[in-house]
């Protein structure tokens, strides 16, 4: 199969969709992998271990994206919507809940989309867990740089001095998001409260920490106490294929001490902080009611090199059966074999969100039940 991969052109999106490691793997089955010119440089690969790895290097987008299939990072933005043709396979994170237009301009195109979030494997998310992971852990470094005084902040150390009270942070889910950030704040020394609606999910929590940090139940009462109390409030909700539920009100954040921080990082998903709003990297915060905003998307592409390596140890089974069997890896009739390539083939069924002119994904069309057709 002929695959492209493009630079990805988000505000400071420095990831690429293969590593030179990726590209030598499916150029040694007889793939052809096409690279736009300078794609891993921000991940600190050269256009030389492209080559070396067997790929050619395309002078321009259009290029990489004339192939067969598409792997990227990041949903296609409107400068590449005039790429996408029908028939084209194109495997990337696409978030479409929280994007109708994306969705409109997928379907019109006749590309089949399927996206790195839908992939499901024993209930997990094995694409999406990576950059959960990386996530989680950068909130709590970026939500401690923000509440340093310079930046807009309180002031406020999150671990703290003898004598001193350290930082507190309240955490908003306690998936794979908000454990990575516990561990990380629970590192720094801060006072730390994690809120989630499964018991379940609690019980293994305290398995974790123990009694290092807080576990609430989450309803109205127990979010609003912690947030106001809080220095730094992380938003870690995450409902699959769907626009993540409004648990941070106004009002909440109106109570919250002036300077404090909140980072939502379920903020590609539609965020969970009523006044948060999409920033960038280059424009990461703004102040709303005297509370510092941090709304980036794409966090992880703030340390590009960890987080292309390993999004690659994920994605790379699929592309690979993608290369090798095309929109049949996603049938459960393709005879295929069984074992590992018979989950790959049920994941990557689990994640068509588009095809053929279609929105087939059923939580997303409940999203958009207009374009379900």
């Amino acid at each position: 199969m002929k695959i492209g991969v493009p630079k990805e052109v988000k505000d400071q999106e420095f990831r690429v969709g293969l590593s030179p490691a990726s590209v030598k793997e499916l150029c040694d089955r007889n793939h052809q992998v096409t690279v736009e010119t300078q794609a891993g440089t921000g991940a600190g690969f050269s256009d030389e271990e492209y080559i070396q790895a067997g790929a050619a290097i395309a002078p321009d987008a259009a290029t990489a994206w004339q192939q067969e299939m598409v792997v990227k990072v990041k949903e296609p933005l409107p400068a590449e919507y005039v790429y996408m043709k029908a028939g084209q396979l194109l495997f990337t994170y696409l978030h479409l809940a929280a994007g109708r237009t994306l969705t409109e301009k997928l379907m019109a195109s006749g590309v089949s989309a399927i996206a790195y979030e839908s992939v499901e494997q024993n209930g997990l998310l094995p694409l999406l867990m990576p950059m959960s992971v990386i996530a989680g852990r950068l909130s709590v470094q970026f939500g401690a740089r923000f509440l340093e005084k310079q930046q807009g902040g309180r002031g406020v150390l999150l671990g703290g001095m003898p004598g001193v009270a350290a930082g507190k942070v309240a955490i908003v889910g306690g998936g794979v998001v908000g454990t990575e950030a516990a561990k990380m704040a629970v590192g720094l020394g801060a006072q730390v409260t994690i809120i989630d609606i499964s018991v379940e999910r609690l019980t293994y929590l305290e398995t974790i920490f123990g009694s290092r940090v807080s576990l609430l139940y989450s309803n109205t009462p127990n979010i609003a106490a912690a947030v106001t109390d809080a220095d730094l409030v992380i938003g870690s909700v995450l409902v699959p294929n769907r626009k993540a539920p409004t648990l941070v009100t106004k009002t909440m954040v109106e109570s919250m001490r002036d300077g404090s921080v909140i980072v939502d990082v379920a903020v590609d998903q539609g965020g969970c902080i009523e006044t948060l709003k999409v920033t960038s990297h280059s424009e990461p915060v703004y102040t709303e009611l005297g509370v510092v905003h941090y709304g980036v998307p794409n966090m992880p592409g703030a340390v590009p090199w960890t987080a292309t390596q390993a999004l690659n140890n994920s994605t790379l089974p699929y592309v690979l059966q993608l290369a090798e069997h095309g929109m049949k890896a996603l049938k459960q009739e393709s005879a295929i074999g069984k074992g590992i390539a018979s989950l790959l083939r049920r994941g990557l069924a689990s994640a068509l969100n588009v095809h053929d002119g279609k929105l087939v994904h059923p939580a997303v069309q409940k999203v958009f039940p207009d374009l379900a057709g």
